[in-house]
């Protein structure tokens, strides 16, 4: 074969490997969404989760013009919701919409029980909300209205005092652990299914304290079923302005940031995390779901970019490492 052959050969050959990647960003940047959305929801339906995930949902709809279907896949910690979207293609069409316990506690909490590598596998897609709490009481055979009274009950009665919480390792199971710490007292612990046991427990008086968010509680709260006695928030909530903050009672740095937020598979396109972070951004900004969020006693807590999601749910990683590490809880 002579020099021109060659050349000819090699020639073609750049030519050929120039068409093919300039046809590559195209593929790589297809359109998205053409076809519905799964959302998975890592608990049973009627809790914050489910709340929060249709009321941001319908916009994002909206946006992307294409359904999403909201899912519940509940138990194991995440992991089975987890799972489903690893087990699906890093295409976008397969969300979790998760929160707290979920996506940061319990991927610390229960490393090692987990099949896969959270923080290899999940990427944050946006921050949604967050949910104040209540630190609740029961009215049912416990007098006390403030918690400095519940308190000195149990520091008088060690051990008598019994709370309730989402589970063992539940951010509602280690704001009370916390609390108890701080406060110099021992309670007893009663493990619950979820935010709805808490509600349930202190309704009946099978439990006599718990950290419960706002969203679940507010109308029994309201209605004089359970007391709060204090609210894990940065400041009092409008809706319920005699109720003070554990910082005001003398317990500041106590009680977790409940927060929401959508995750993806990693290995998502970047263009495809960007639609969807648009999407539930822009649905953020509109006042009805501003309205409804404020309804259920959430407030929009958005993150400015897909790589300030990515950062943040970093920071919680490594923020509840450190919290893990003090506090010890036994999930064996």
């Amino acid at each position: 074969m002579n020099y021109w052959s060659r050349a000819g050969k090699i020639v073609g050959g750049v030519l050929s490997a120039a068409l093919l990647c300039a046809a590559m960003p195209a593929v790589a940047q297809e359109k998205y969404p053409t076809k519905p959305i799964r959302m998975i929801n890592p608990y049973p339906p009627g809790g914050a989760v489910d709340i929060a995930a249709r009321i941001v949902i319908e916009p994002m709809r909206q946006t992307l013009g294409q359904p999403i279907v909201l899912e519940s896949k509940p138990g194991g910690f995440g992991m089975i919701a987890g799972q489903e979207m690893i087990r699906a293609p890093a295409d976008g069409y397969t969300l979790v919409f998760g929160q707290v316990n979920t996506h940061a506690i319990w991927p610390v909490l229960h490393r090692k029980k987990f099949p896969f590598d959270f923080r290899k596998e999940t990427i944050a897609v946006a921050s949604i909300a967050d949910v104040p709490s209540f630190v609740a009481a029961a009215v049912k055979d416990f007098p006390f209205k403030t918690l400095k009274e519940a308190l000195d009950y149990a520091k008088k009665n060690p051990g008598s005092l019994r709370y309730s919480s989402a589970g063992i390792g539940s951010f509602p199971h280690f704001d009370m652990e916390m609390l108890a710490r701080r406060a110099g007292v021992e309670m007893r612990h009663i493990p619950g299914k979820g935010g709805a046991t808490i509600v349930h427990d202190l309704a009946n008086g099978d439990a006599q304290m718990g950290v419960v968010n706002v969203a679940s509680a507010a109308a029994m709260v309201r209605s004089g079923t359970i007391r709060a006695l204090a609210v894990i928030a940065d400041k009092r909530l409008e809706e319920f302005p005699d109720v003070p903050t554990l910082a005001e009672i003398g317990f500041p740095n106590v009680g977790t940031h409940h927060w929401l937020g959508i995750f993806a598979r990693t290995g998502t396109p970047d263009h495809v995390v960007a639609t969807l972070h648009k999407a539930a951004a822009e649905a953020l900004k509109r006042p009805e779901t501003i309205e409804a969020l404020k309804k259920q006693a959430m407030r929009p807590f958005v993150s400015e970019s897909p790589q300030a999601a990515r950062k943040w749910l970093g920071d919680e990683l490594e923020l509840w490492q450190k919290i893990v590490d003090e506090v010890k809880i036994n999930v064996d």
